[in-house]
Parts: structure tokens; C-alpha cells; sequence
């Protein structure tokens, strides 16, 4: 295979970290590599080192028969006046991108379709659309390019299920020639042993590198940690009794068997410096009763759209459900019904007099209020001393072992990264000692070693427990059983876990687009009928006032965008007062409704329009 990236001996520093150390490594034609390690350790910058984005201090970086890079970094880099067709296909010729499957491939996989239903249509504006659509319009684009090296920062973040096993798909049948390859940062660990041919760590400067995906260097590192273990265990050895020969000795005779002093000075020279390590620890967990949580004959509705048609759940006492579904099905939606924070059109929700309910949502701002306090004392806002098993420990006790040490206990909680707010977000729901938890994504931002700790914690989980999560590793770790949401409004089991639901879906889109030819067979023979009747053909002054609403309602949400902006200013402006924040937190909740439910309209408008 070419070697297509060479980095030979490239050391980096960053203020007073040391990100790359003497790190030597190669990208071969064909590679598929899947990059891990902590966050804030340094991948993103051999990332943006390997692509030519970044010199390194020293040591040398060559790039032979690479005729094009493309990375997808976590920022967005879209222009928001273009339209999903100059984003996504750019000046190509409509025969041209028509013509070839693998393009075609991805407009279906990540837009919806060639005419980009999910997006509203490739010519619809980039400007009002969310994060998660102009994330897979970034990623489309570089697809649809087909650089000779491909670099993806966190590709999976904003996709479902679905989505990202398509993606896995996709790029093992075309990133696997000899020309090309890829080189992937995620914590999707299902992904990575999808995808990867090769696994590289990145910890502490270096780059340690293991054949095979998640599963073979979970194997291979354990192995390493093994044979580590053996050669600690007889260097320990070796200096018990070097040392116990040097402690029987008089202060006078320590400096005449000099060579003795210098061999126990080599034994513990290599002896490398106590790992800064999360530990996410089992809390108590208040004792839960027979009753939790009933949802009975309950309707949730979103504007005109029914998302929970008259369903009865009856969550059991320990029973542990991961919860799948399309974007947009309602998963988020059922989970605040069960917390009882989302109102009920029809229907009834009963709550046991014994639960203690805990819910993590998607939204990091939740911590926002806490900006300018310590990580010690949004910690000890829950409680001073919590139970651990047997002990009781103080907070700063606790902040010590969940990775907080030291001065980070005195960071200000706007100034920690996404991982570290996720963590504390956690720790501080655990605190409270609930019974039942909610957990809504809680995968995003957190690296594979926090979240192999959370599923530590959870596999102890003596409480019921809800998982939304797009991660399917998580989902078949923690989950005794997993339901889906397809969109009809129905809770469908999973006898068959996340598999089932995939396979489920392909039979859904296999079905409409059978029913889409049939359609348009049908109208191809008897137009002037359909023309006469309009039962399948817009006016066209029902065409004008579509186009008329997509406008309106475009403006709206970029109005909605501005005043959730200001919202933001507030309430980092208020951030001690809690009154003030939890009032602009109802006011933002109420936007975020509004924008859904605009979403909503303009998609109808949209399908009008075609």
C-alpha cells in the first residue's frame, strides 16, 4: 500500500501541554483508522496536524500522493445564503451527480433522497436549518468530493441509528482502495469496530496504534496493561528489597554503598506518574416501590401533529429500555412525558409515591447557571457528603475521584469542556440519589473512557432506567430490552434490539419508494384525470401560498433565532440569580416549542411545493 501521510518524530506543545511527544506514524492507501483517547487529549490536533491545518514545534510531516484533504471539523463552516445544492453538489452538472451512484448513495443516505427530502428539498436555504442538518450537509459534501484522505471529526454526532450505521456502511465499501482512506475520531465504539482497520490511542503526547477496530484494541490493550503489570510487579519487588537493604543500613554507611543507591535510583526511573483517572462511582440509590411510572391511553401532540397516539406504558420496578427512533419520531418527547414535564392532550400519567426521578437532557445549558461557580460548588449545591456504599464522603472527596483534582475543583464550570460538563451534569444528578433515571443522549461529549465508566455505574443501576441514545453499543450494554419509535405515533417492541429496528426501517423506505413509482406510474397514464380532480396535483395558486408560508415561516424562525440569542446573553448575564435564570429557561423552552412546531409547517409547505 502507498504510504500517503508520513509524521516522523513531530512534537507539539500548547501552552504548557505537551499534545504530541516525538510522535512517529504513517497513513497508508487504504486505511481505514479510527483515532480514541480522552477529551482535551490532543486528537483534534493531530487531526488538524496530519491534514496540513497545523505545523508542528518540530519534526517533519510529508504528504506523498495526496492530491486532496477534506476534513469535517466540529465547527460550521456553511454559508448560510446557499442553498442544499451548492453545499452539497457545487458547480457539478445535474447528469453528472444524477448519474453516479456513489453520490447518489449519499444524498439518500444523509439528505433523503435526490431531491434532499429531509432538508426540504436541495433548494432549500442553509440559513434556518439546525445544527444537526447543516452537520450532515458538511458531511455530505465531503462525501460526495471524495478526497484521497478523508478526515472526520466526530462524523456521528447529530446521526440516529440509522444514519450511522449507513455511514459505516458507506465508508467500508468506498473507503477501502488502495488511493484513498479515512481517518476517524469518535467515542461511537459500534462505529469504530464497524469501520476500522486500524485503532489509534492518543494519551499523554503519544500515539499508540492497534490492528482491528473497538473490540480488538480493547483485547490488545488489556494485554499491553497485562504484560505491564507483570514487569511493574517485578520492578516492585526488586525495590522491596533494594530498599529494605538501604533502610538496614547506618545514616553514616548510606554513602558508601554508593552503587546501591544509583541501582535503586534506576529501578524507579521508568516508574510513570499516577494516571489522573475518571471514576464514576455506584451511589446509593433511594429503594424504589412496585409503582414507578404509568402512562395510560396518553396523547402528546406538537401542533397539528400527533407524536404518542393513545399509548399505555407501564414502567416496571428495575426495568432498564433503550429507546430508538428517527429523528423527529418523538423519543425526547416521550421521555419528558414520562418525567411529567410535557402536558398530556388525552390520557393519564401516575407516579409512584416512592420515585425519586432523575432526568439528563441534551442540553449542557442546564449548567449555565452555575457559569461563574466553582466545580467544588455546583458539586456541593446538591449536597456536602454523599453515601458511597459503606462511607460517607465529603463533595470535594467526590470532585477528587470523578477526575476534578487538584486546582480543577477551583475551575469556574465556564471554563470546562463539553466532556467535563457532561461529567458534572451526571454527578450531580447521581448526588440527589434518585431510582429512576432519564438519560436523553448521554453519550455526547463523552470520550470512551467515561463512557465504559458510566456503563460501569449503570451495569450496578439497582433503579428503572430510559436510555434515548443514538449510541447502539451503550444501547445493548446497559438495555435489557430496546422499543422504537417509527413515527406513527405507537411504542414498538424490539425482540430483536436495534438490528430489528434497522431492518425495519430498510422495509419502510423500500416500501415508500415502491409506493412513490406506483404513484407516479399512475399519474403518467391518467394525468388529465388527475389535473381535473386535483387529488394528487397542487393548483397553481396552492403552489403560491406554499412558497408564500416557506418565506413567511423562514423569517420566523430566523426572528426565533435571534431571540433565543438574546436569551442566552441573559442568562449568562443572571447566571447567580436563579429566579431570573429559571424564568428565562421557561421562556427558552417555550421558543424551542415554537420552533418545533414551525419546523413542522414548513416541511408541509415544503412537501407542496415538491
Amino acid at each position: 500500500m502507498a504510504n500517503l501521510i508520513s509524521v516522523e518524530r513531530a512534537s507539539l506543545a500548547l501552552g504548557t501541554a505537551q499534545v504530541l511527544d516525538e510522535v512517529s506514524l504513517g497513513v497508508l492507501g487504504g486505511d481505514r483508522i479510527g483515532v480514541v483517547g480522552r477529551n482535551g487529549g490532543g486528537k483534534t490536533t493531530l487531526l488538524r496536524v496530519l491534514a496540513g491545518h497545523r505545523e508542528v514545534d518540530s519534526g517533519r510531516v510529508t504528504r506523498a500522493g495526496v492530491s486532496s484533504v477534506g476534513v469535517l471539523a466540529q465547527d460550521d463552516v456553511l454559508d448560510p445564503g446557499h442553498t442544499v445544492r451548492e453545499a452539497v453538489l457545487g458547480d457539478l452538472p445535474e447528469h453528472v451527480w444524477a448519474g453516479d451512484p456513489r453520490i447518489r448513495d449519499v444524498l439518500t443516505g444523509l439528505l433523503g433522497g435526490t431531491e434532499a427530502q429531509a432538508v426540504g428539498g436541495l433548494d432549500a436555504t442553509i440559513g434556518p436549518m439546525s445544527g444537526g442538518e447543516r452537520r450532515r450537509l458538511a458531511l455530505a459534501r465531503l462525501l460526495v468530493q471524495d478526497p484521497t484522505v478523508l478526515f472526520l471529526d466526530e462524523p456521528t454526532n447529530h446521526l440516529d441509528v440509522e444514519g450511522v450505521a449507513w455511514l459505516a456502511e458507506h465508508l467500508v465499501r468506498h473507503r477501502g482502495r488502495p488511493d484513498n482512506a479515512v481517518v476517524a475520531i469518535t467515542h461511537d465504539r459500534w462505529f469504530l469496530d464497524a469501520i476500522a482497520t486500524n485503532t489509534w490511542e492518543v494519551v499523554d503526547g503519544k500515539v499508540n496504534a492497534f490492528e482491528g477496530g473497538y473490540a480488538a484494541y480493547v483485547l490488545a490493550k488489556a494485554e499491553r496493561e497485562r504484560m505491564a503489570q507483570v514487569t511493574a510487579e517485578r520492578r516492585d519487588n526488586l525495590l522491596r528489597k533494594e530498599l529494605a537493604w538501604l533502610r538496614r543500613g547506618a545514616p553514616a554507611r548510606t554513602s558508601k554503598p554508593k552503587f546501591r543507591i544509583e541501582a535503586a535510583n534506576t529501578l524507579i526511573a521508568d516508574e510513570p506518574p499516577p494516571r489522573d483517572d475518571v471514576e464514576l462511582l455506584r451511589f446509593a440509590t433511594t429503594r424504589l416501590g412496585k409503582d414507578v411510572v404509568d402512562l395510560l391511553d396518553a396523547t402528546v401532540t406538537l401542533g397539528d401533529r400527533v407524536l404518542l397516539d393513545r399509548i399505555t406504558w407501564h414502567l416496571a420496578p428495575g426495568e432498564r429500555v433503550g429507546i430508538v427512533g428517527v429523528n423527529g419520531a418523538g423519543k425526547s418527547t416521550l421521555l419528558r412525558a414520562v418525567a411529567g414535564q410535557l402536558p398530556l392532550a388525552s390520557g393519564k400519567r401516575k407516579q409512584g409515591v416512592t420515585v425519586r426521578l432523575a432526568y439528563l437532557t441534551q442540553e449542557v445549558r442546564e449548567l449555565e447557571r452555575y457559569a461563574d461557580w466553582r466545580v467544588i460548588e455546583a458539586i456541593e449545591d446538591v449536597r456536602k457528603y454523599v453515601r458511597l456504599g459503606p462511607k460517607e464522603i465529603s463533595a470535594s472527596q467526590l470532585a477528587q475521584r470523578l477526575g476534578f483534582t487538584g486546582g480543577r475543583q477551583q475551575t469556574r464550570v465556564s471554563s470546562l469542556s463539553g466532556g467535563e460538563r457532561r461529567r458534572l451534569q451526571l454527578t450531580r444528578l447521581l448526588m440527589d440519589e434518585p431510582n429512576v433515571l432519564l438519560l436523553d443522549e448521554p453519550t455526547n461529549d463523552l470520550d470512551i473512557e467515561t463512557l465504559t465508566s458510566l456503563e460501569d455505574v449503570l451495569d450496578g443501576w439497582a433503579g428503572t432506567l430510559l436510555v434515548v441514545s443514538h449510541d447502539r453499543y451503550l444501547l445493548e450494554r446497559v438495555c435489557d430490552r430496546q422499543v422504537a419509535l417509527l413515527g406513527d405515533g405507537r411504542v414498538r417492541e424490539l425482540p430483536g434490539g436495534v438490528e430489528q429496528y434497522l431492518e425495519l426501517r430498510h422495509e419502510a423506505v423500500e416500501a415508500g419508494a415502491r409506493k412513490a413509482a406506483s404513484d407516479s406510474a399512475s399519474a403518467d397514464t391518467a394525468r388529465p384525470a388527475v389535473a381535473a380532480g386535483g387529488a394528487t396535483s397542487a393548483s397553481p395558486a396552492e403552489l403560491r401560498e406554499a412558497r408564500k408560508d416557506m418565506a413567511r415561516i423562514e423569517k420566523q424562525l430566523t426572528r426565533l433565532g435571534q431571540r433565543e440569542e438574546k436569551l442566552h446573553a441573559a442568562m449568562a448575564a443572571a447566571a447567580t440569580d436563579h429566579a431570573k435564570v429559571l424564568e428565562l429557561n421557561g421562556q427558552l423552552r417555550e421558543i424551542v416549542d415554537e420552533r418545533e412546531a414551525l419546523e413542522l409547517e414548513w416541511l408541509a409547505a415544503a412537501e407542496v411545493v415538491g
